[in-house]
């Protein structure tokens, strides 16, 4: 009676290593510790994705003032302008940090510390990075130019509004007091002070009155003469 030899459809723990061993060699992905270094220009290192705008190797009172001058010139009033003034001053950090990066990058190809660093990284890799930056400033570009133009028309809007409203209670006021009685801003849903409609009201009666000025010295047409040129006569 003969024996039949049964191979097991499931290799053991050897077998399964030296499968491993085997598709790792025709892995793609880095395989040594500088290899995955130089592949990985991750978030960790250039910050461009990162949740904080500020690395710890960055100088924080710089972006506190870099920050100020964004507020100091939007002046945002609503929670909304705020966040998307924020928005603003940290891709702005971003952009800025990325001619740095590509600088650094080019020196580190082109002085590398040690023989094996000018191996780790060559002027291949440099380019291959830079690649990436371009790719990271152009999405930061279009988030910051859309961020703008957000902010501007919100911004835009609250402005018209302020002034349509401020033109009604500034009419509102000029009625009651052609009629006698005090004037409350609140009773009709106004948060400007009386001294803000009052300022206002002043301000359109002044550009009310240098219109009609205006017309009367530089629109209006003299008048004319009716009567006959003068002949003569000898």
């Amino acid at each position: 009676m003969s024996t039949t030899t049964i191979t097991s459809l499931h290799p053991t723990p050897v077998d399964r290593a030296a499968i491993n061993r085997a598709n790792s060699r025709h892995s793609t992905g880095p395989r040594t510790d500088s290899g995955k270094q130089r592949s990985s220009l991750n978030a960790l290192r250039h910050g461009l994705t990162a949740a904080a705008a500020v690395l710890p190797s960055e100088d924080q009172a710089a972006f506190d003032a870099h920050r100020r001058g964004f507020f100091d010139e939007y002046q945002p009033a609503t929670p909304t302008e705020t966040q998307l003034t924020q928005e603003l001053a940290d891709t702005a950090w971003r952009l800025n940090r990325i001619p740095t990066l590509e600088a650094a990058l080019l020196d580190r190809a082109a002085n590398p510390p040690t023989d094996q660093g000018r191996i780790d990284f060559d002027i291949v890799d440099a380019h291959r990075a830079l690649a990436t930056l371009g790719l990271h400033y152009q999405r930061l570009s279009r988030q910051f130019q859309k961020t703008v133009d957000h902010l501007r028309e919100i911004q835009s809007e609250r402005r018209r509004e302020e002034k349509r409203d401020l033109e009604h209670a500034a009419a509102l006021l000029e009625l009651h007091k052609h009629r006698g009685i005090p004037y409350d801003p609140a009773q009709d849903g106004f948060v400007f002070s009386k001294g803000q409609i009052e300022a206002h009201a002043q301000r359109l009666m002044r550009l009310n009155e240098s219109r009609q000025f205006e017309y009367v010295r530089f629109h209006m047409q003299p008048p004319t003469s009716n009567q006959p040129p003068a002949t003569n006569n000898q």
